[in-house]
């Protein structure tokens, strides 16, 4: 893939000599963003479009491995340069971050295999189970609460939220039945469904969003110089073939959009 001329030249001085973006990511999120079998290497989908970013803009791409909940911080205290994570833009989020769209993840359920408790989001079947969702999620901070105030509403139980690091010790608790269902993003549970067969099942439908979004974006402060160059790069990796490519190769391909839109 060859530099993007007007990318590039929004880059800040500074940057352009440095040669190299900082970029923060919790690599505990297959098949978007996890470790390689050394242990050492970033794959995914989010590495590879950082890395696609770094092309336009003529930058080495490092990536850091930090937990979900730290790299909001992590980018106000300028820790890193942006991050492209599994991250939605929120109202919280936005106080701090400025976002930028450029893949759309759905929210699914799994379950055990077989379904033993007869879960659905298509229905109050989630009223008093627990279901477990990582921290600082949407599916947490957005959707749980709308599900249980549907449920409270029609005289049940709200849902029991287990709240936990991440997706892989969310589906170490499902398999060990101490949680009765995984709600988080489609593409990691569908992932995990596919590998793990005899143990999960990817339910469907998706969850109907009423509010919040399942666009996924990068991640910026919002005093930061580099948005107008991110923001460009943004939108010529998804106007190349090399994005829809790199989607199709974690089996994301639905998930492609055609707009980079910046939201602060």
């Amino acid at each position: 893939m060859k530099v993007d001329p007007a990318a590039a030249k929004l880059l800040p001085a500074a940057t352009k000599k440095a040669g190299v973006l900082t970029v923060a990511m919790d690599l505990n999120y297959p098949p978007t963003s996890f470790l390689a079998s050394d242990n050492a290497t970033a794959i995914g989908f989010n590495p590879d479009f950082a890395r696609l970013i770094g092309k336009k803009l003529g930058l080495k791409i490092q990536i850091e491995n930090v937990s979900f909940d730290t790299i909001v911080p992590g980018i106000a205290a300028g820790r890193y340069d942006f991050t492209a994570t599994d991250m939605s833009a929120t109202p919280a989020r936005l106080k701090v971050l400025s976002m930028i769209d450029y893949w759309d993840a759905g929210s699914s359920l799994v379950v055990s295999s077989g379904n033993p408790a007869k879960l659905s989001l298509a229905n109050n079947s989630l009223c008093g189970h627990s279901i477990g969702v990582t921290v600082g999620s949407t599916q947490a901070e957005q959707y749980i609460p709308l599900i249980s105030q549907k449920c409270e509403s029609a005289g049940a139980q709200p849902v029991k939220p287990v709240i936990l690091p991440n997706v892989q010790d969310a589906l170490t608790q499902l398999a060990s039945k101490r949680l009765d269902g995984v709600f988080y993003d489609t593409s990691s549970l569908g992932w995990a469904a596919k590998k793990q067969s005899q143990s999960f099942e990817l339910l469907t439908p998706q969850y109907k969003k009423q509010t919040g979004t399942d666009l996924v974006a990068l991640g910026i402060a919002k005093d930061s110089p580099l948005i107008p160059a991110l923001h460009a790069a943004t939108q010529a990796v998804l106007d190349s073939p090399q994005y829809k490519k790199a989607l199709n190769n974690w089996g994301l391909g639905a998930g492609a959009i055609t707009t980079a839109t910046l939201q602060q």
